[in-house]
């Protein structure tokens, strides 16, 4: 946390450089913000984070060889008050949770960036959580739904990879109505009307990644 007299210093870490240029040029507008590093993969944000020790940490989810989840667990690991701002394109109820219970302070979508960025940095910086209305409200939506068990989410991320139900069946050695049972149970509880829209609404939410 920074304090009363000095700026708030801010890692940026995000894959794409003209997102990092364009959140570079806002905070230099804002005479209480420091921009004092970047990074574009979760390893360098690691490497960054150590060299800084940053106030704020602006933390993309989607990047090559280490995922923004994955340095944040990281960074929490080793510094437990780290305060760190996840910035995403993708909005699921089941990623935000992920990120939440990996240390992450607030959670916002890039395309609301220039709206709520700065408020949300000093926010952060001052101890607050703060999740964008979108976040808030995937959150609220499925909150009363049935949990997935961990062979559902296994069959669904293999359905999502194109394999058919008797694929399936021999990956995980099971029968292969077995695996038709577990469909249909997952169809019913992601709301889906079939199989293929079951993946869809778990990627969507998530639930898995491919």
């Amino acid at each position: 946390m920074s304090s009363e007299s000095s700026p708030i210093r801010i890692l940026i870490v995000d894959d794409h450089p003209v997102l990092r240029r364009g959140i570079a040029a806002l905070i230099a507008t804002e005479p209480d913000l420091s921009l004092v590093g970047e990074a574009a993969t979760g390893r360098e944000a690691l490497h960054q984070f150590r060299v800084h020790r940053p106030d704020v940490t602006l933390m993309d989810l989607q990047m090559p060889e280490m995922s923004g989840l994955d340095a944040i667990i990281a960074i929490r690991a080793e510094s437990p008050d780290a305060r760190i701002i996840v910035l995403t394109t993708y909005l699921g109820d089941v990623q935000v949770l992920r990120a939440l219970k990996a240390g992450a302070r607030a959670y916002l979508l890039k395309n609301s960036l220039y709206k709520e960025l700065l408020e949300t940095i000093r926010a952060v910086d001052a101890g607050k959580r703060s999740l964008s209305a979108e976040a808030s409200f995937q959150l609220a939506e499925h909150a009363t739904d049935e949990a997935l068990t961990p062979s559902e989410i296994r069959v669904l991320r293999l359905i999502a990879q194109g394999d058919s139900n008797k694929e399936i069946a021999v990956k995980l050695s099971v029968s292969e109505g077995t695996i038709k049972g577990q469909i249909h149970t997952t169809i019913s509880k992601l709301g889906a009307k079939d199989r293929t829209q079951a993946a869809m609404i778990a990627l969507k939410r998530g639930i898995i990644e491919i």
